[in-house]
């Protein structure tokens, strides 16, 4: 009789520690979703890394600026990324973050759909994002953007500073985003100055700034005298071109028009003692404000999964960057753009999104 009364004591003190210990595990849980954890992301970068002067060091600010706003750390407890050496990096990369308990992992750029997709399949009880491309998971919330919307408006400045009416345009890699900010800056050019052409040339690469540099050099000889780079750090060599050239010979007037982030800096050069600038303007791609956007959703418990986010001029998504000073019809050009802007976000005006339906566009 004893010892069934002692069996039953060590059922019931049992019992009672399971109960304890599933109560425990509750508000473990309710901590990590909610009030008793911060809100972690982390980044996985392509292999222009958070330097690249463009796509990637945007991103990389937006979750700076997030962390910033919500007393955050860079590192596990935080915000944090990876950077990719290769593409063969991206799906180790994006698990590793998973694995280590962020709340919530990016793949930058469209590169990474096949990874994103990949991981987020093995891993459904973490959250994922992708900018540049759609992922069509319940837990992948996609980013998407109007890059025709910004390169429009910078095809605008570029027709009305051409001195030459020929201007140039420089790829990274053919995909739908670079298609869309050919065909905006194509309008864009068309729109402004119906008299000139445009030399568009494709790198086939994001990170090659030598043949950046060779494309641009050989656009600058045949007296394209504005060129549009939308080709991540292959830009940097149109940049460089740019510079040489005018310290070479500081009459010739040549612009480079920059991409993503402002990239003005990308353009100071010292002439017989003073400073110029070679970036006429920049086409602006705000991969900082929708990725703190999109995180600061999450964390209040909105994330997106499974929808495709887009944004463009009218949720300044995109934009232009400040027009130099040094351009004659500034104040003109500045009004060109404000005008076009104002008709964009009415939606009276649609900006195409692929180079072939450029032909038949016609801005009213």
């Amino acid at each position: 009789m004893k010892k069934r009364k002692l069996g039953i004591a060590l059922s019931l003190v049992l019992a009672a520690g399971t109960l304890l210990g599933a109560c425990g595990k509750s508000n473990n849980n309710a901590a990590n979703s909610g009030k008793g954890k911060a809100f972690t992301v982390g980044m996985v970068t392509d292999i222009g890394g958070i330097d690249d002067k463009s796509f990637n060091q945007s991103a990389w600010k937006g979750l700076q600026d997030y962390g910033k706003e919500n007393n955050l750390q860079k590192g596990k407890n935080g915000y944090d990324y990876l950077q990719s050496k290769s593409d063969a990096d991206y799906a180790t990369n994006l698990n590793t973050l998973s694995r280590q308990g962020f709340d919530l992992v990016y793949g930058i750029g469209f590169l990474m759909q096949k990874d994103v997709e990949k991981i987020a399949s093995q891993r459904p009880k973490s959250n994922f994002a992708i900018v540049d491309s759609v992922v069509n998971k319940p837990n992948v919330a996609s980013i998407l953007f109007k890059e025709n919307e910004s390169s429009f408006l910078a095809g605008v400045v570029a027709g009305m500073t051409t001195k030459t009416n020929k201007i140039g345009f420089i790829g990274g890699m053919k995909s739908e985003v670079i298609d869309r900010f050919e065909a905006g800056f194509l309008a864009g050019v068309k729109t402004a100055n119906p008299n000139a052409t445009v030399d568009v040339q494709y790198a086939a690469s994001f990170q090659d700034a030598a043949k950046g540099q060779a494309i641009a050099s050989k656009m600058y000889s045949s007296d394209e005298d504005v060129i549009f780079h939308a080709a991540g750090a292959t830009g940097n060599g149109l940049f460089k071109e740019a510079r040489d050239r005018l310290s070479k010979d500081p009459s010739k007037v040549i612009w480079a028009i920059g991409v993503d982030s402002d990239q003005s800096k990308e353009g100071v050069v010292s002439v017989n003692g003073k400073q110029q600038n070679v970036v006429l303007t920049s086409a602006l791609k705000r991969v900082d404000i929708a990725v703190k956007d999109l995180t600061t959703k999450a964390k209040n418990g909105n994330f997106p999964g499974g929808k495709t986010i887009t944004y463009g001029l009218s949720e300044d998504g995109v934009g232009l960057a400040p027009i130099n000073d040094a351009v004659p019809n500034k104040a003109d050009i500045e009004k060109a753009v404000a005008n076009w802007t104002d008709k964009i976000k009415s939606g009276s005006l649609k900006i195409p999104t692929k180079p072939e339906e450029v032909k038949d566009f016609t801005a009213k």
